[in-house]
């Protein structure tokens, strides 16, 4: 579940530079390579090979499930893609995609957004999160873990999959400019820099309304995050990890949300990390020279 970064000024595609999952973390660095920590039961985090590189996608498991498996996807400045990890439901068959300018990587599955304002998706498809080959005019994907988010250029927000929530309530959201999807929840930026936000909140994570100042939002398993213009970070939503301890960051430029944890990019390429650790997924203080936007 990865941050969505947008600068609304001829609605520049967004690229995600780091990623937080279920039990790992990834970061792109600078130079096109790319580094992982965290759990590799699956191979996970095996990208040290990668290169040419210019965003980073990670899948996510959502806190009820305890398996641990993951993907990591990567997007080449080619306009094609890698993949490593758990390939169960062939949600890492993306060696074919050609002209992909974004990427997001939710439960099983694997999403891109293509040049010409298309989106393909492969990997699980039961509540029909896969069902986006009619989608016309994104410019941003999200992918949540039942759920799958598009934002048109006109501002409005296309969805396909599980509304158990209402988290795909969102047909009445205009203005957005950027999105994200949790677990059983949708967050919106609006072009004001209020937020938005729609399905479950049993834990407080949609509770984004009194927000404003917003540039980037990222939407964890069952918390929200947002940056602030000021480089600062506000959040809503469970803490039960420490996920949301982010009230002391400074210097922020992008913002990722995994299942129990958070990363953050300091303007500096160095990147901090809050939450639950017990993978190690935290462990990001040795990361420099993060690629920064």
């Amino acid at each position: 579940m990865e941050l969505i970064l947008i600068s609304n000024v001829n609605w520049t595609i967004p690229k995600a530079i780091i990623a937080a999952g279920r039990r790992h973390s990834v970061g792109l660095k600078s130079d096109g390579t790319a580094v992982a920590v965290g759990d590799n039961k699956y191979g996970q985090c095996d990208v040290s090979g990668w290169s040419g590189m210019v965003a980073v996608a990670v899948g996510n498991v959502h806190m009820a499930t305890n398996t641990g498996n993951a993907h990591t996807i990567g997007l080449k400045s080619d306009g094609t893609v890698a993949a490593t990890g758990w390939n169960k439901h062939e949600q890492c068959n993306v060696s074919g995609w050609r002209d992909i300018v974004a990427v997001a990587a939710g439960w099983r599955r694997t999403v891109g957004l293509k040049s010409d304002g298309t989106v393909a998706a492969v990997g699980r498809n039961n509540e029909g999160q896969c069902n986006v080959s009619g989608w016309r005019d994104m410019v941003a994907v999200a992918a949540g873990d039942w759920h799958t988010v598009g934002l048109k250029s006109d501002g409005t927000v296309s969805i396909a999959g599980n509304n158990q929530y209402g988290q795909c309530n969102v047909s009445e959201w205009s203005d957005i400019v950027a999105v994200a999807a949790g677990y059983l929840h949708t967050a919106g930026l609006k072009s004001d820099g209020m937020a938005v936000a729609a399905g479950s909140n049993k834990h407080n994570q949609c509770d984004v309304s009194g927000w404003r100042d917003i540039v980037a939002i990222a939407a964890g398993s069952y918390h929200t995050i947002g940056l602030k213009a000021d480089g600062t970070v506000t959040s809503a939503g469970s803490n039960e990890h420490g996920q949301c301890n982010v009230s002391g960051w400074r210097d922020m430029v992008a913002l990722s949300a995994g299942c129990t944890h958070t990363l953050g990019l300091k303007s500096d390429g160095t990147v901090i990390a809050v939450g639950d650790n017990k993978y190690g997924q935290c462990d990001v203080s040795g990361w420099s020279g993060i690629r920064l936007q």
